[in-house]
């Protein structure tokens, strides 16, 4: 009999003994999939798990199919995979040959492509014809300003129409794109398109967030002089304020083109299509490489397959630009569904801003952040009642673990008969390791299992995989969104020590976790903030999923304080308004910190703060509060939304006995 954590034995006590929800046996493009399967692999897939063990034993047949399956345009070259004994290094399609633009721009009818909604609520759609006509203006465009393969287009642009055309007419063309929201400060411009030096940068004048307009021109003119390689600025107008003597307009840019047919540079399979930043929370933000073809073929896996999106879908994510999920969901174009972009506070002018629009325009994908869901849990919001969410099959959480009670509030709150998929995975690989799928009950507090072709497993502290205990989230074969390479890495020492330096050719993800009875998993936290009282590592997880049950307490963040030779764990709390830490209160955490999770959950010290520090996409940053509880300095600020919350727990006299 395994042992479990305290989080897995509380998610199978009470409500969860049985599912909160179960497929309801109509048909899906998974349970299709898998039954074509059958017949090309002459065995049986009585389940998710036999189809997933047969996706990563058979990587070659697999990825083969969900090619053909998922309509890829473009030629595989033959191959499927290029060395089947590595996993660095290793290439998928190696002499295929693909367009990522042409595959999003299949269908060109009058049928709508994208509708936008920024925050004051003014909308705006465009149809798949218009999408098609606007991106040719602009590859027109980049063209004449001399935009080549291999150039990199950056863009400092809001979750706005724009800016997917724009990715699409440089994808186009073979240049490689990369994206930051405007509310980064010069230097956090700076630390990431410095670095890759581009041609062309298209930015915004400014944007709306919490009932302000946000000006941007001054600061797009001092990063301007800052970059290195850049030959054009061009401004796209929001909020009318004008322009700037050191860029052009978009009318300007666009001035003399007509729409005409886009001519796709097909390029090699594993070509650079994004340059992704990490956090760049411990130091400047690392430049990660993703190719046309890796990123194409699974998004197309996990959108048709995994979340079941059809034709004439409608698909909302809340996203920024500067977050991997808004590429992720740019893709949602070639599975011909529409996007339903938002640009602004998902909380202005009250918490049901995201649903009104989503209940309108009959939203069958809704994905939000963790945090999120539980603001909306925190402020008691009841979004099924207010609204009409008939429509809605699929609710996808992700930015952080999802807390067991959480999984309850969705249920009772948003929608009894609802496919709630948290996922997992990052910047990383633009996608998923873990996340949910058709096919599988949804149990309390767990992520449904792997991703199809994703080997993910879990590994002790010596590299042994483990069905008994938590560890490291492991990936042990190759798949094709691996990145390509880390901009200007020689001889990839930044890849191969950011994934590879753990274990032998086993990416490593950092990500700390568990397994569950049912063939899913829980995640724990990050490895590299995990904390270690008495040798033992504990997932911050843990400890928040007790500490934010208490009522009083709106959100916590805890870290290890290095103490006395060892580690003990210091936590932080904010209250919610009227509320003071008091000796009752502070023995209610403890208690149910010691009861719901383990004694050694418990934290030395309990202390109330106004603010936690987070990054620009919404997590908050345990490493960068440890870092200035230690008093070492915390590298790259500028990958923060609030720095200055990081004030609040410098030179604390309770931290100093």
């Amino acid at each position: 009999m395994r042992e479990v954590s305290p989080d897995t034995k509380a998610a199978l006590k009470g409500k969860s003994e049985s599912p909160l929800w179960r497929p309801s046996g109509g048909k899906t493009a998974m349970a299709d999939f898998s039954k074509k399967m059958e017949t090309k692999a002459g065995r049986s897939f009585p389940d998710y798990q036999s189809l997933w063990h047969w996706s990563v034993d058979e990587k070659e047949a697999f990825w083969d199919a969900v090619w053909d399956y998922c309509g890829v345009i473009g030629d595989k070259g033959g191959a499927v995979i290029s060395d089947k004994k590595k996993m660095f290094g290793t290439k998928f399609f190696p002499k295929g040959r693909i367009n990522y633009a042409e595959n999003l721009l299949r269908r060109r009818d009058g049928s709508a492509a994208i509708i936008f909604r920024d925050e004051k609520g003014g909308e705006r759609s465009l149809t798949f014809k218009e999408l098609y006509d606007q991106v040719s203006l602009w590859q027109q465009a980049f063209i004449k300003a001399g935009v080549k393969e291999g150039d990199r287009v950056a863009a400092y642009m809001p979750n706005m129409p724009e800016t997917i055309i724009a990715m699409l007419a440089a994808s186009s063309l073979g240049a490689v794109w990369a994206s930051a929201s405007p509310d980064f400060g010069v230097q956090g411009i700076v630390d990431r398109f410095g670095q890759i030096e581009p041609k062309i940068l298209v930015a915004v004048d400014g944007y709306y967030y919490g009932g302000k307009e946000l000006d941007c021109l001054a600061k797009i003119k001092e990063a301007q002089r800052q970059i290195e390689g850049l030959e054009k600025t061009v401004i796209v107008p929001f909020l009318g304020k004008g322009a700037l003597d050191t860029a052009v307009t978009q009318t300007e840019f666009l001035k003399g083109f007509k729409p005409g047919e886009v001519k796709f540079n097909r390029v090699d399979f594993n070509h650079p299509l994004f340059i992704m930043f990490s956090s760049g929370t411990t130091g400047a933000p690392k430049c990660i490489v993703h190719g046309h073809g890796g990123t194409l073929i699974q998004h197309l896996k996990e959108h048709k397959l995994h979340c079941d999106i059809h034709p004439g879908d409608k698909v909302f994510y809340f996203t920024t630009c500067g977050w991997m999920m808004w590429n992720w969901l740019a893709s949602v174009l070639a599975s011909e569904a529409t996007l339903l972009l938002f640009d602004g506070s998902p909380f202005y002018p009250d918490g049901n801003v995201l649903w009104e629009y989503t209940a309108k325009h009959k939203c069958t994908f809704f994905g939000t952040s963790a945090k999120y869901i539980d603001a909306l849990k925190g402020g008691d919001m009841k979004p099924g009642q207010a609204h009409d969410l008939s429509p809605l099959r699929t609710l996808a959480s992700t930015g952080s673990p999802l807390l067991h009670e959480s999984f309850d509030y969705v249920y009772a709150a948003v929608k009894s008969d609802l496919h709630l998929a948290s996922v997992s995975g990052g910047t990383d690989i633009v996608s998923c390791f873990v996340l949910g799928n058709p096919l599988s009950p949804v149990w309390r507090g767990e992520i449904q299992g792997p991703g199809l072709g994703m080997a993910v497993d879990v590994f002790d502290e010596d590299g042994t995989p483990t069905e008994e205990s938590s560890g490291e989230l492991v990936c042990t074969k190759p798949f094709p969104c691996m990145p390509v390479s880390f901009w200007n890495d020689k001889g990839d020492t930044k890849y191969k020590a950011a994934y590879f330096e753990r274990f032998n050719d086993i990416w490593c993800h950092g990500d700390w976790v568990e397994k569950t009875p049912h063939g899913g998993f829980i995640i724990h936290g990050r490895s590299d903030a995990t904390l270690n009282p008495g040798g033992v590592r504990i997932g911050t997880a843990e400890i928040y999923r007790q500490v934010e049950q208490v009522p009083a307490v709106k959100e916590s963040i805890a870290v290890g304080q290095d103490w006395d030779g060892d580690v003990r764990v210091i936590l932080f709390v904010v209250l919610k308004d009227g509320t003071k830490l008091d000796e009752a209160l502070m023995k209610d955490i403890k208690s149910r910190i010691r009861s719901g999770a383990s004694p050694r959950h418990v934290p030395a010290k309990i202390i109330q703060v106004t603010d936690i520090p987070r990054t620009k996409s919404g997590k908050i940053t345990e490493l960068a509060v440890r870092d200035v509880v230690m008093g070492r300095k915390v590298k790259n600020i500028e990958a923060l939304a609030n720095p200055e919350a990081l004030g609040l727990y410098k030179d604390l006299s309770e931290l100093k006995s």
